[in-house]
């Protein structure tokens, strides 16, 4: 499990997460020489059944949110931290929206210096705290008043925070390996070492993966799961991870970048979201907003705009592009925060849905209805939406990365939507997915087109897949097309003649007019092999018009 502090500078996390594991997070001489948290700090808790809780440690002061949010995302438990002498202060009020836009459901408030505290200022504090937690992710969170000095609470929080590793659920490690870098340093004799929060699948030795913003090659050369060494690290676990390659050095690596497996690199510069304005915010948000984005352990610079709406009033719920400054890693189901310009407050947070948005025809109302379809987090679910929706055709390949599957896993979710998977065989993308019932329909669609063409045509050998695909009712991209005829092709409902498509059974053949000037021809042609009249003798002599 991985625990993260949240609440106003100098209300005691450090020092609480200190009591907890007799670990100083604040690493840094400027740290230590001003008393306050200015980057993450890390430090770990080995319970009595093996396993270990570890702890990001965040800094309260206003001006290090961008250090805080590069370490929240990827938290099991909240430990969200009042003073008993200030209360509830402004920053108490900002992690926390942070936190509940984040949908960090579990967590106990910690009111700390308790011993400063009489019994009658306690009750009064948790009143007020109640109040704040009110309908937000972490309404139902227990309260608990401890004080590092004198030791009140903290064996209650330890127990407590042991039984809500108990109850956390391992994530799944069916997807690819994906970590948001948090840090990178250099060690002697052992070269890079990035640090984070594993988001999915796991690592060991030798494992082949690649640094998200330049693709440079890493090899796994060791790695610390939990503060320990480890033969493999899996989602939800914090990981330093020593790299080696090539392009690998400690100045090219960056806060913000992401460790991956290859497949999963694919950088992009609009997103496609559901956001929630917070209630408090003293304006709508407007379309070209510029924003601080933060997802994972990034911060880019965005613009926002709303797509289902004109506008985002304060407390709505919306659909909008992230238009990036500086192409970032992401994928469905993140979670991201939004802050103003200034970046002196939080306005907004919400999930990915689309980490590949189109930049045209992105307000359509086909388009809205796509990103409402993958809203669903059940990939079985909104993959049975998505080509449920006429006459959407899916590129489960990048609907495969957007949701992490393995192909294995993919196949599965295909099945169980009751899609058709078709190959896409020397064309971009695929494979494609479609509903049954559609691509029925695109066949059915198909052996018409031709048997029309064929009846009009007849001394045509068919139509060339471009045309054909013009010539059906519906539009359908040209690489899904070729994808269909490439499935016709082998069941053979349709069949190739050169670049022509024909239905089995089409022969060229002349009109009746044809075969009645041909068997005039023929004979002429016959008699004067070396010498053929020319056509306007044949015009002349048949009383023909000359084509």
């Amino acid at each position: 499990m991985i625990v993260g502090t949240a609440g106003h500078i100098d209300h005691g996390k450090t020092t609480l997460v200190r009591a907890l594991t007799g670990v100083d997070t604040d690493r840094l001489p400027e740290e230590k020489a001003r008393g306050i948290t200015i980057d993450l700090g890390f430090a770990y808790l080995p319970l009595a059944d093996g396993r270990t809780v570890g702890f990001v440690d965040v800094p309260g002061h206003e001006r290090f949110i961008h250090n805080m949010l590069a370490g929240i995302g990827g938290i099991d438990f909240a430990l969200l931290v009042v003073a008993a002498d200030d209360g509830v202060m402004p920053q108490t009020r900002e992690h926390l929206a942070i936190l509940d836009l984040l949908d960090v459901s579990r967590g106990t408030v910690v009111i700390t210096k308790a011993d400063l505290a009489n019994a009658e200022r306690l009750e009064a504090l948790e009143d007020e705290i109640r109040a704040l937690l009110a309908d937000t992710s972490l309404a139902e969170a227990e309260i608990a008043a401890v004080s590092a000095q004198s030791g009140q609470g903290l064996d209650d929080l330890r127990a407590r925070l042991e039984l809500e590793a108990e109850a956390t659920r391992e994530r799944a490690t069916a997807g690819r390996f994906r970590l948001p870098i948090d840090r990178c340093f250099s060690l002697s004799g052992a070269g890079t070492v990035v640090t984070g929060t594993v988001f999915a699948g796991e690592v060991r030795e030798g494992d082949q993966l690649v640094i998200a913003s330049s693709g440079a090659a890493a090899r796994v050369r060791s790695l610390h799961a939990q503060n320990r060494a480890a033969e493999v690290g899996v989602a939800g676990q914090r990981c330093a991870i020593n790299i080696a390659g090539p392009q690998i050095a400690k100045d090219s690596i960056h806060r913000g970048d992401w460790l991956l497996a290859a497949s999963l690199r694919k950088p992009t510069d609009r997103i496609d979201a559901r956001i929630r304005l917070l209630k408090d915010e003293p304006r709508p948000l407007r379309s070209w907003t510029p924003v601080h984005l933060h997802l994972g352990a990034a911060h880019a610079m965005a613009r926002v705009v709303p797509l289902d709406v004109e506008t985002i009033e304060p407390g709505q719920r919306a659909l909008v592009q992230l238009v990036l400054e500086t192409p970032i890693g992401a994928l469905h189901g993140d979670r991201l925060i939004l802050r103003d310009q200034s970046a002196r407050r939080t306005m907004a947070g919400g999930m990915v849905l689309d980490p590949w948005g189109p930049a045209r025809y992105r307000r359509k109302p086909e388009r809205l209805a796509a990103l409402n379809a993958q809203a669903d987090t059940d990939p079985v679910t909104a993959l049975k939406a998505l080509t449920e929706l006429s006459p959407q055709v899916v590129d489960l390949g990048l609907f495969g990365v957007a949701r992490n599957l393995k192909r294995e896993a993919l196949d599965d979710v295909v099945a169980h939507a009751g899609a058709v998977s078709l190959p896409a065989p020397g064309v971009e993308g695929g494979p494609f997915g479609f509903a049954a019932a559609r691509f029925a329909e695109l066949e059915t669609e198909t052996i018409a087109a031709l048997k029309t063409h064929h009846e009009k045509n007849p001394n045509s050998a068919g139509l060339e897949p471009s045309k054909l695909r013009l010539a059906l009712p519906t539009r359908i991209p040209p690489a899904p097309f070729a994808s269909v005829t490439t499935a016709l092709l082998k069941g053979k409902k349709v069949e190739a003649d050169g670049p022509w498509l024909r239905l089995p059974g089409h022969s060229v053949r002349l009109s009746p007019l044809d075969e009645r000037l041909w068997a005039r021809i023929q004979p002429v042609l016959k008699s004067a092999r070396f010498g053929p009249p020319r056509v306007r003798d044949f015009a002349d002599e048949f009383d023909f018009a000359e084509a």
